[in-house]
């Protein structure tokens, strides 16, 4: 199957119901309609982003291990894992919630933080960190390519060469029936080689808002981070995995991993074996180390 063909199947198992049960987060002086941010522990900063459909609780295993040495602040998106949509529920998600992050960072004064970022949370750490440099101590980027949508054209596209193509899956993912239990459970299943813990996180795409999902992954395909990438300054290091059943080869895999950050030579990236896209959930104990050993740095 091509490259396009297949994440174009990807892309359509992220048609969500826009059910909406929300979580309610601790009190916090930061306002915002489109994010929500808890805090645990005491020391340096560190800001954790989660992906596209997914809960804050993703980062529960690394927070407690953290928040006895470092200051946890995990992010929510509203819109997604049933919380609602309020700020994101039309036009682009992830560069006006990346400025939402920033304006946080300076309203609580902290200094530097480190960043870490899981799929469309790592775009929205590279766009911080591209975009507010002196906002941002450290990155780290888990398994997230600074532009998803050279894979759904042939070689040379660009972001608006790619645009009929996510227009098209747009309009795919609104007009789904509304329930759609089984290709969320599907597209977990792809995603997450643990599987004790697809069905939570199956449910937490299922219930995310509809047109937040779809308004979220169109601008996925067409945002090319990488000619901003040479604006940040911190160091990055990017986590990534081999997906299964990839159109192309391991090899091919990686090395375009690798090249889409040529722009970011200071860049230390990582393949992380035996572990699928939620590799905080699949190599726990790796994961944990890997983040550890980088704030310690």
């Amino acid at each position: 199957m091509e490259r396009r063909g297949f994440l174009a199947m990807l892309a359509a198992t992220l048609l969500a119901a826009c059910a909406s049960t929300a979580e309610t987060p601790q009190p916090q002086a930061f306002s915002s309609d489109r994010i929500t941010v808890v805090t645990r522990g005491a020391g340096p900063d560190v800001i954790f982003i989660p992906g596209l459909t997914s809960h804050r609780d993703v980062w529960a295993d690394t927070a407690t291990a953290l928040e006895g040495r470092y200051r946890v602040h995990l992010v929510q998106l509203n819109g997604f894992a049933g919380f609602p949509a309020e700020g994101n529920a039309e036009g682009p998600v992830a560069a006006p919630v990346a400025e939402e992050i920033a304006r946080y960072i300076a309203e609580q004064g902290l200094e530097r933080p480190a960043v870490i970022g899981h799929s469309m949370g790592g775009t929205m750490g590279m766009m911080l960190a591209a975009r507010h440099p002196q906002r941002v101590g450290k990155l780290m980027v888990v398994d997230m390519i600074p532009w998803m949508g050279a894979m759904f054209g042939p070689p040379g596209s660009t972001a608006e060469s790619v645009r009929p193509v996510a227009d098209q899956i747009r309009a795919q993912m609104l007009a789904a029936p509304a329930d759609q239990t089984s290709t969320s459970e599907e597209m977990i299943a792809g995603m997450i080689r643990t599987e004790s813990a697809r069905a939570q996180h199956a449910e937490y795409a299922r219930i995310s808002d509809r047109r937040t999902v779809a308004n979220a992954f169109h601008e996925l395909i067409v945002t090319d981070l990488r000619p901003e990438l040479a604006n940040i300054t911190a160091p990055v290091r990017v986590l990534f995995v081999i997906p299964p059943n990839a159109p192309i080869t391991p090899e091919q895999y990686e090395a375009y991993t690798r090249m889409s950050y040529q722009n970011l030579p200071q860049a230390e990236i990582v393949k992380v074996e035996d572990a699928w896209h939620f590799i905080m959930i699949d190599a726990r104990e790796r994961f944990i180390a890997d983040v550890e050993a980088f704030l310690a740095e």
